[in-house]
């Protein structure tokens, strides 16, 4: 059975408010391309092709301008909205009827992954049917997140969300690979105390059955959360560091849907035309020419 993605675009974006008070969060760009297309690529790199973007009611037109249902990159991208944002764990009570059965991918859509164990990772859980995997990332500020605890073996004891005294520096990451039950467990949770379905709770329920695989992200991956505007910022820079650095732009998805053998040299090539202009569409140009990714 072929696992769906889901990516959540909602929310208000008030931590980077004024910027987003007219434009959702996942439209702006990371250095050289919307945000939105950092984690769409992800899934595209997991061999994802059916993908729903939940979004705001205000902001869903938009979504829809950018990316389109998804043909031309040899995919198939849905939309739903999130009238209110009440929790990551909602997004797949939204996806049910999409997900019809299937196992899911859901990630978050100001999520930023790269590197070659990212990659290998994805590969990995993306045939896992069972059980959940999430990824875990050691940052400095893990009160801010849902953290790991691990026991002297190495396995998750415990997932607490946004502790005071964090049991470990392991930060669970926007990036959540779930069976068929997800949307059921999803229902079954009540609402925290700032009233949302917390993913770290739908994560707990795995975590208890003994289904939950947490994979520890170290040197050979990066993740970032672009959800402040120092974070934002932070981003920006990666990216444009290291495109600049080794002449190439990473989470494109022309390019990664060429790499998936979903689209031909003619029609990457194709899409690069409009673009030209930007030096976006001279990339895809020069990957179309060369037939090389």
């Amino acid at each position: 059975m072929n696992r769906k993605g889901i990516i959540l675009a909602g929310g208000t974006g008030t931590r980077l408010h004024p910027s987003t008070i007219s434009v959702s969060k996942q439209l702006m760009p990371v250095f050289d391309k919307p945000m939105i297309y950092y984690p769409l690529s992800t899934l595209m790199q997991a061999g994802i092709r059916d993908i729903l973007i939940i979004t705001t009611p205000e902001d869903n037109a938009a979504f829809k301008k950018l990316l389109g249902n998804g043909k031309s990159w040899g995919i198939n991208i849905q939309y739903a909205e999130q009238p209110r944002p009440e929790g990551i764990a909602q997004a797949l009570i939204i996806a049910e009827d999409f997900l019809e059965q299937c196992p899911s991918a859901l990630i978050l859509g100001d999520n930023l992954f790269f590197g070659g164990q990212m990659l290998n990772s994805l590969r990995a859980s993306v045939d896992q049917i069972r059980g959940a995997t999430i990824f875990a990332y050691q940052v400095s500020n893990p009160s801010d997140y849902g953290v790991v605890e691990f026991n002297e073996k190495g396995k998750a004891v415990s997932l607490v969300e946004k502790p005071e005294q964090p049991a470990s520096n392991y930060a669970v990451t926007g990036l959540y690979f779930y069976d068929a039950q997800a949307p059921a467990y999803a229902k079954s949770i009540k609402p925290s105390s700032r009233n949302e379905l917390e993913i770290t709770d739908l994560n707990r329920i795995y975590l208890e059955q003994g289904m939950l695989d947490v994979q520890r992200l170290d040197g050979g991956a990066t993740w970032l959360d672009t959800g402040t505007h120092r974070s934002l910022h932070a981003a920006s820079q990666f990216v444009s560091v290291l495109e600049n650095r080794q002449g190439i732009r990473i989470c494109c998805p022309e390019v990664e849907a060429f790499k998936q053998s979903w689209i031909s040299k003619d029609e990457l090539a194709a899409l690069a035309q409009p673009l030209i202009k930007s030096g976006y569409g001279a990339f895809l140009l020069k990957v179309a020419q060369s037939g090389k990714a």
